[in-house]
Parts: C-alpha cells; sequence; structure tokens
C-alpha cells in the first residue's frame, strides 16, 4: 500500500470558533497541525502517496504542505466544489490515484488521533483478501458513533449508524475512521454525487455479498472534534500516551515551542503546550491547555484544560477553566470563564465582566 485518500472537507462546527480562520486537521495539536502526526504515522507505513479530499479553506492545506517533500511524501490537492458526502469525496479524490485495481488503498478521517498500526492493518487486508478492511475500536458510550458487528472471525455483519434508543445498542464496537479499500471498489462508488460511505456504501457492499472485515484495535483513539477532546488529544502527546513521529520536541509535563517565552515562575503541568511566539508570565499557572501562536497568558492567570487562541491575551488573575478564548480575543482582568464558555474570535471582555465569584476589589 503506498497510496491514501485523506478526508479534510469538514467545517469543524464542533470546534467553534476556533476552526473559524483554521480547518480542523490544521488546528495545532502538541505544537504542530493534527495531520502531520496522521502523515507521519502513515509514511512510517510505507505511504508514498496522498490524495488530499478538500473543501473547507481548502487552499490553507497546500499554503501547509506544499507538494509534501518535506515530509517524504507525494501530496495531491483535490477540492470538492460541492457537499458530496464521505464516499463521494473517497470517489472523486479516487480519479487521482496511479496504482491498480487490486491494490490497498488508505483512506482516513482528518480528526482522528491514533495509535493504530496502520501497517498491520494493511497487511491483515491483503493476506485476508477483504474488499475493505475497517479499523474498529470500543468505546463506553457507543451512542455518537456508526456502530459495527463482527462475526468471530472478524467479518462484518452489520452497520448502524448513531443508535437513537437503548435497544439498538448492540455492540460497543464502532468505525473508528480508517479503512483499507481494494482500489477496485472505490471505483464502483458512483461519481458526481452525495455518497455516505456509512450509510450507502458499506451496506450495499454487505448485500451483495462483499467481503468486509473488521479488526477491533483499542489501542489509543481518539476523535478530536469537541474543545476537550482537543485539548485532551494534544495533552496526551505531549505526555506521551500516543506516540508521534511528529512531535516537535520531548515528551513531558509541558512542551515549549522555540520562540515561546514563559516566565521561570510561571508553573506549566499536564501535557501543556505553549507555541511560537507566545508568553506565558510569572505567577500565572496553565494546566492541560493548548496556547496557540502570539498569545498571551498574564501574570497570576490561571488556564486548565483550555485552548486559548491566536493573539489572545488572558489577563491579570483572570481564570479559564474548560473553556475557549478564540483568535485575537481579549478576556480582561480578573475574569472568570467557567466550563463551556466558548469567546468568539475578537471579542473583548473588560475587567471583571464576567465573574462566578464575589469580586474582592483590593486585588
Amino acid at each position: 500500500m503506498s497510496e491514501a485518500i485523506l478526508l479534510v472537507g469538514g467545517k469543524g462546527t464542533r470546534l467553534h470558533p476556533l476552526c473559524t480562520y483554521t480547518p480542523k486537521p490544521l488546528l495545532l495539536v502538541a505544537g504542530v497541525p493534527l495531520l502531520t502526526h496522521q502523515l507521519a504515522r502513515a509514511a512510517a507505513a510505507g505511504v508514498t502517496r496522498v490524495v488530499f479530499a478538500t473543501s473547507y479553506l481548502a487552499e490553507l492545506f497546500e499554503r501547509e504542505y506544499g507538494d509534501g517533500a518535506a515530509l517524504g511524501l507525494e501530496l495531491v490537492y483535490v477540492t470538492e466544489t460541492e457537499p458530496l458526502g464521505t464516499g463521494g469525496a473517497i470517489r472523486n479524490a479516487a480519479r487521482h490515484l496511479t496504482c491498480g485495481p487490486d491494490e490497498p488503498v488508505l483512506v482516513f478521517n482528518g480528526d482522528i488521533l491514533s495509535g493504530l498500526d496502520i501497517a498491520a492493518l494493511r497487511d491483515g487486508h491483503r493476506a485476508s483478501g477483504a474488499d475493505v478492511t475497517l479499523h474498529l475500536t470500543r468505546v463506553a458510550d457507543p451512542r455518537a458513533y456508526g456502530l459495527v458487528t463482527t462475526d468471530a472471525h472478524g467479518r462484518v455483519e452489520a452497520f448502524l449508524e448513531k443508535p437513537e434508543r437503548p435497544e439498538q445498542i448492540v455492540t460497543d464496537q464502532i468505525n473508528a475512521g480508517c479503512y483499507v479499500f481494494t482500489r477496485s471498489v472505490i471505483d464502483g462508488v458512483p461519481e458526481g454525487r452525495v455518497v455516505s460511505v456509512e450509510r450507502e456504501t458499506f451496506p450495499g457492499l454487505l448485500e451483495t455479498g462483499a467481503h468486509l472485515r473488521g479488526v477491533v484495535d483499542c489501542t489509543y483513539w481518539l476523535d478530536l472534534g469537541t474543545p476537550s477532546a482537543f485539548v485532551t488529544g494534544s495533552a496526551d502527546l505531549v505526555r506521551g500516551h500516543v506516540d508521534s513521529p511528529a512531535l516537535p520536541g520531548p515528551t513531558g509535563d509541558a512542551l515549549v515551542l522555540p520562540g515561546a517565552r514563559v516566565d521561570p515562575l510561571a508553573v506549566l503541568s499536564a501535557g501543556t503546550t505553549v507555541c511560537e511566539g507566545a508568553e506565558v508570565e510569572a505567577g500565572a499557572i496553565v494546566e492541560g491547555s493548548v496556547v496557540l501562536p502570539g498569545a498571551r497568558i498574564r501574570g497570576g492567570a490561571l488556564v486548565q484544560r483550555s485552548v486559548v487562541g491566536r493573539e489572545a491575551v488572558v489577563g491579570t488573575a483572570a481564570s479559564i477553566i474548560d473553556a475557549v478564548v478564540g483568535d485575537h480575543a481579549h478576556v480582561g482582568p480578573h475574569n472568570e470563564l467557567p466550563a463551556g464558555v466558548r469567546l468568539d474570535c475578537g471579542v473583548r471582555l473588560p475587567e471583571r465582566a464576567v465573574r462566578l465569584s464575589a469580586p474582592t476589589y483590593a486585588q
């Protein structure tokens, strides 16, 4: 397997406002774009050529990666003018594949952080003679995912998309968003229209008797589609809970990128990343958070499990807990942003505008 299709067309609406100016796959996770971690793992498994299926802010992908030479890859960019769904996007991108009909093609989503052994998935696909091999994982609460049942030999029996009733939860195995297709199967997907690979392609293949193989792999897996998952994934990379050849520094309690400034009297912990050009002043405490390029954390501020956007400012003695501060936003001194708050890009909060505790004006 030397070719892959990478699905990166989504708008990242669940991550608002982080994706206002940046596509979700290009958000910095442990200091580099999420895609860089994925591409590095694919390259390590023997992939040499990747076709990007893009849509939202499509031009930014080529600006980031160019021809792919820096990653040891050949990259091709395909942009959807109209949304085609997952299956339609795969079929549209397949026009740019060069492999033969019997060759395996890796297909993966651009918002997943995973420790999957891609080479083993490919080798098992070849050995089994499957038409499609799906990476499956197990989760405690599968309601938000597509369920996949398999027999004792790993052959897929049925698909159930996002169960709505308790009796529909017949397994904890979910579609983990990474597949190996035999090229000829992709060529059989209808062209030029919306196709859902989960709701149309896979069930249709089952109906025709195709061999769909499910591989349950319970190594690290995380969908980075929400702010809490985003900061968790970044922190897990920094602390070494999941490996990545693209991590731009040693694992540990914090990762400070070149060009960032952190005062010796600031405290960083729990897998925090401070990106280039960002500054953390004396007395600030930053735990398990992502501080994006150019952001400022002023003295005495507390930032826990949060994202501070590009060029944003968290003022003196402010606290940000399980929250998102958008790019260029400004949180004035002594504000207290509670869990779940998302401050939009460019918003400015004056001093003490948001409080959970009674203000002490002697501060």
